[in-house]
């Protein structure tokens, strides 16, 4: 058995589908079957159950993996450590990044840190924030930027970024426009623009609706918060945004109004995996974030 081996087995255990698996190992899929054949025939147990559309573990295979990934943990903890002594200099980072944050928050972080390493590649997968905790998690991701907590503490270090009440944007005609300030429960019988379900803060507005006695009425759901505008500049319904973006809505149709009383708010948070070896590039990448909190 060689370390490429347990690789193999982690993938298709992990995606349930060996065309699925070898895709992402960028090998075919009948070299990926012949491994876990050869595997199987070295460990004389059956590994998977490949009778139905998806594969299934044996209970041999669920103990294989159990001790499979910590095992391929420590065995990637041991050559990035050791490629940082050798080439310090260079390095890649993976971020997750939330499409609500964009430029708006996160701009000048990644210049700070590209101006100190420009040698660093720097990937940005955009996704919400649940799924970034999920990428970083199992190692798909180095960091993320999520929004709102809490995470999981036992699995993530954090460091807050940043607080910002969210405020009502309504089209500039809306009666809504002519307040100053609102209170949730004045949103009762308006429609809603909302997040989709993979954003943590779709479940925080739901939930102050719920304890306000009543459930959001959702006319529309999307990740790009540029569509949310453009629905409620089309009178489509209302949206509730970061008080930093709705400064930036000046050329917009629109009309931004605060909370009387602030409940629900945009929390975003750096975060990265406990317990587990930090490239340079990341380390570099949170120190620098730690310089731009304070």
């Amino acid at each position: 058995m060689d370390v490429r081996q347990v690789e193999y087995f982690v993938a298709v255990a992990n995606k349930r589908n060996f065309t699925k698996a070898a895709s992402m190992l960028h090998i075919s899929q009948p070299s990926l079957s012949k491994a876990i054949k050869n595997l199987e025939t070295q460990l004389g147990v059956t590994l998977f159950y490949r009778g139905g559309k998806q594969i299934e573990l044996t209970d041999a295979g669920e103990a294989f993996l159990s001790n499979a990934k910590p095992f391929m943990e420590a065995y990637d903890n041991l050559t990035t450590e050791l490629y940082d002594v050798v080439q310090l200099k260079k390095g890649q980072i993976k971020i997750g990044i939330p499409p609500i944050i964009g430029a708006t928050f996160f701009s000048k972080l990644i210049s700070k840190y590209k101006a100190a390493h420009p040698s660093f590649h720097i990937e940005l997968n955009e996704v919400g924030s649940n799924l970034i905790q999920y990428g970083v998690k199992e190692g798909e991701l180095d960091v993320g930027l999520i929004c709102n907590l809490p995470v999981e503490k036992h699995h993530f270090s954090t460091i807050n970024l940043l607080k910002d009440p969210l405020m009502v944007v309504v089209q500039t005609e809306h009666p809504l426009g002519a307040k100053k300030f609102v209170e949730l429960s004045d949103l009762k019988n308006e429609k809603f623009v909302l997040y989709q379900e993979d954003f943590s803060l779709h479940d925080r507005i739901v939930e102050a609706c719920r304890n306000y006695g009543f459930e959001p009425n959702t006319v529309c759901k999307s990740s790009q918060r540029d569509f949310m505008i453009e629905m409620v500049e089309a009178k489509l319904g209302i949206a509730l945004l970061p008080s930093k973006i709705c400064q930036q809505l000046l050329h917009h149709d629109v009309t931004t109004i605060p909370f009387k009383h602030p409940i629900i708010h945009l929390e975003l948070a750096l975060i990265w995996k406990r317990n587990k070896y930090l490239p340079y590039a990341v380390r570099e990448f949170i120190a620098i974030a730690k310089e731009f909190t304070s």
